[in-house]
């Protein structure tokens, strides 16, 4: 794991996401997940913020997990709407008391996560009414169809109060959602060196430069986002020598070989630092 960490900061990341879906935050045991949080806080020792995902149906224990995330230098904390499997969900006013009283727990952003995995829907107007009512709402990954529009309208209706709008899905939609306002994107740790040849020129006026760049690095974003999912940054990291294990937890399984072999020569084909840090 410190491995992984210093590699997506040396690759340039701007701050690192862990406890996150795409982390497998789901097959870790509570003792495994204060593990990793105390192990990578450490390490990172503030050379970047730390977003924590502090995610749980229940309120008192989402706001336990954050007020603990916040304690180990945690900059912010990234929650999902309350929800539990396909049928148990909350109403507005329940989500709206959830994340007020995590609000009132802690004293650092909350990022809240607007993905599919959660069958909840928040739209454009209650995420910006929580931006606007709730202290530490300020930040939103929107991971849903059609995000650009959604981050559009989110902006229009919550002004000032939306402090990151962020993009979502491994980056497969980041350009137009730049385009929308997004000011970052929370991507998989595989390549953070070609997310920053997007970003970059993007923020600092240069579009044409970011059109480029997305079009070299979309076959590698669209590989990981439709064939390989959470397995890409292990499947690239051990090729690269950074990890010595890509292994997923049961039930989850590796891709066929041939789909592994195929998200290595879309990477080797743009020079990802990921094939070449550790070795």
């Amino acid at each position: 794991q410190r491995r992984a960490i210093d590699f997506m900061i040396e690759a340039g990341s701007h701050g690192l996401c862990i406890l996150a879906n795409f982390s497998e935050q789901f097959v870790l045991t509570d003792a495994e997940r204060e593990e990793v949080m105390t192990a990578v806080l450490e390490h990172v020792a503030g050379r970047v913020p730390v977003i924590v995902t502090t995610t749980h149906f229940a309120t008192h224990i989402c706001a336990e997990r954050s007020r603990r995330a916040e304690a180990l230098g945690a900059a912010m904390v990234m929650i999902m709407p309350p929800y539990h499997g396909a049928t148990i969900r909350v109403t507005e006013a329940g989500i709206a008391r959830f994340f007020a009283q995590v609000s009132d727990a802690i004293s650092i952003p909350i990022m809240i996560q607007d993905a599919p995995v959660s069958g909840t829907t928040l739209s454009a107007a209650f995420l910006a009414r929580l931006a606007r009512e709730i202290a530490n709402v300020s930040y939103f990954k929107i991971e849903t169809a059609q995000a650009a529009a959604k981050l559009r309208t989110l902006l229009e209706l919550g002004g000032d109060a939306i402090e990151g709008p962020w993009d979502g899905e491994e980056a497969i939609t980041l350009l137009a959602d730049l385009d929308a306002g997004a000011t970052g994107a929370m991507t998989g740790g595989g390549y953070p060196d070609g997310i920053r040849q997007i970003i970059d020129p993007y923020l600092a006026g240069r579009r044409d430069e970011a059109v480029a760049a997305y079009g070299r690095w979309l076959p590698l974003i669209n590989y990981e986002n439709r064939q390989t999912g959470l397995a890409a940054a292990k499947i690239l990291m051990k090729e690269g020598g950074i990890i010595r294990s890509d292994a997923v937890r049961a039930p989850l399984e590796l891709p066929h070989p041939a789909t592994r072999a195929g998200l290595i020569e879309i990477a080797r084909s743009l020079d990802a630092a990921v094939l070449r840090w550790g070795r």
